[in-house]
């Protein structure tokens, strides 16, 4: 997918508030400080496009970027930990679930992993519960040019070997780098033959 265009279009800090719910969406999540920002904008070639820092947590409304005029790209909040009171922390949980339960045009959720570590309950607790919801996700694991090739293959089989225990079937994988721009074409061409299917098929968003 070439990527003629990406802007950003707003955000909001209830799901109601977000855009008119009328194209395919794509979601990104992870948790706090995985490198959700920077993997965004290495797939929109767009350095500033979401905002990037090494504060975890900074990420606390949802953003939608409208691309190619076609579809959305949606940057939710971390889940985990972030420098902020529990009250807060459940603010964005519920942030988090309403949105992902409710918005009826997401057409996948991309949920963020860092390759660098073993498989953590945090995340595993997130995919086990996004199963059990019947939400259409892919598991993405960031930050690969972090290590040795054959350690981050190590690290992906152990995960799966992990989800293994619970699940039958795994989702997509995808194994990404934004600082050397890997894997993010990978996903780029998944949701292009998924707005494809979904043009080809007539398939409609309005309730």
């Amino acid at each position: 997918m070439v990527i003629k265009k990406a802007e950003f279009v707003k955000s909001s800090g209830k799901w109601q508030e977000c855009p008119e719910p009328n194209i395919p969406e794509y979601a990104f999540i992870g948790r706090s400080n995985v490198g959700k920002s920077s993997l965004i904008n290495a797939m929109m070639n767009h350095k500033d496009l979401a905002k990037t820092s090494g504060t975890p947590g900074k990420t606390q409304l949802i953003n939608h970027f409208l691309v190619n005029e076609s579809w959305y790209l949606t940057d939710l909040p971390g889940y985990g930990y972030a420098k902020v009171s529990k009250v807060q922390r459940k603010d964005f949980e519920k942030l988090i679930t309403n949105y992902i339960l409710n918005r009826r045009n997401l057409v996948n959720l991309f949920v963020l992993v860092d390759s660098r570590h073993n498989p953590q309950k945090i995340d595993l607790e997130f995919i086990q519960w996004c199963g059990e919801s019947g939400v259409p996700f892919s598991i993405v694991f960031t930050k690969a040019d972090k290590l040795k090739p054959n350690v981050v293959i190590k690290n992906v089989e152990d995960y799966k070997a992990e989800l293994h225990k619970t699940w039958e079937d795994l989702p997509e994988l995808y194994v990404t780098s934004a600082e050397k721009k890997e894997g993010g074409e990978e996903i780029l061409k998944f949701i292009e033959k998924t707005n494809d299917f979904l043009k080809n098929n007539s398939v409609s968003f309005d309730e």
